[in-house]
């Protein structure tokens, strides 16, 4: 992967009003900027993958590509470590189009393989969207890979949608037409309306995890998700649970009728290899993910709301 740092930055767009703390995170700052430069340059960057689990069929139905950074002096580096200076330098914007080109041949990869086709979400970042390189990252990813625009979903949270709603509604509606899908990322964290929702054109909603994750002890958590449930089946929009770990957790989930489900209680996110593997045991049946659903299933009884699964 060829690529121009001169080109990286624009740094008209980049400002902040002052604060003491900068100075003295300024150090640690750039040696984080230097090695993403020159992460960039290595090819140190990889992509995970974490499956999604359609509760009613027992199938996986998708996966999250999740950015990754093996470096040789950190090992290996999860996003929330370099995201934020990858923001603030402008670098998130050839990242972030590494990261569509990588999902997009990697899904191709695994079709062309004869393994089950699955939809592939990959987030994207608010400079991407700001800069208008959402729309030609997207396209270009599409073409050179040959993916079908289908098996592309975008994920975007709300904070993006608010930073500039006409430039995002317009990206995004071009990208619609091309028949990529957009999902909603970590709803309920952000301050978006439900005329936004509307507006959007989404496919699909994220419950975020920080709701997920107390649902079954706080009151408070359980009935936001039920709320984001009841008004994504209202909207007609697919909706997601993110975080699930517990079975407790996907027995009430899928009891309030949210029978889409990703967490560490069906996988972890895994390299490229591992998840071909998960493919090819979903398509045989074989998936430990099949007596998970199995067993929850007997366990719904509690729930009196619940939905066939």
């Amino acid at each position: 992967m060829a690529v121009n740092l001169q080109s990286l930055c624009n740094w008209k767009d980049n400002y902040q009003y002052y604060n003491s703390s900068l100075n003295a995170r300024a150090p640690e700052r750039l040696v984080m900027e230097n090695k993403l430069y020159k992460a960039l340059e290595r090819e140190e960057f990889l992509l995970y993958y974490q499956p999604q689990i359609d509760f009613r069929t027992g199938k996986i139905f998708g996966m999250e590509a999740l950015l990754r950074w093996n470096s040789p002096d950190l090992g290996m580096v999860s996003p929330g470590t370099f995201i934020s200076t990858a923001e603030e330098n402008g670098l998130i914007v050839p990242i972030g189009e590494w990261v569509l080109r990588t999902a997009c041949r990697q899904n191709k990869l695994w079709q062309d393989a004869g393994l089950p086709p699955v939809r592939l979400s990959v987030n994207v970042s608010r400079k991407q969207v700001r800069k208008e390189e959402i729309v030609r990252q997207v396209f270009r990813a599409l073409d050179d890979s040959g993916l079908a625009p289908e098996y592309l979903e975008l994920e975007i949270t709300e904070s993006v949608i608010m930073e500039d709603p006409k430039c995002v509604l317009e990206a995004l509606s071009e990208m619609k037409n091309r028949g990529v899908r957009l999902a909603l990322d970590d709803f309920g964290t952000g301050y978006s309306s439900l005329a936004m929702l509307k507006d959007l054109s989404l496919d699909g909603i994220k419950i975020d995890r920080s709701f997920v994750r107390d649902v079954i002890t706080h009151p408070g958590d359980r009935g936001i998700v039920e709320a984001i449930i009841a008004m994504a089946r209202s909207l007609r929009l697919s909706v997601i649970a993110e975080g699930v770990e517990t079975k407790e957790q996907l027995a009430f989930l899928v009891a309030k009728g949210c029978h889409n489900i990703q967490g560490f209680l069906f996988s972890r996110p895994v390299p490229a290899e591992q998840a071909s593997m998960i493919l090819q045991e979903d398509g045989c049946g074989t998936g430990i993910w099949h007596a998970i659903c199995d067993d929850v299933s007997a366990s719904l009884a509690p729930y009196p709301a619940a939905c066939s699964p």
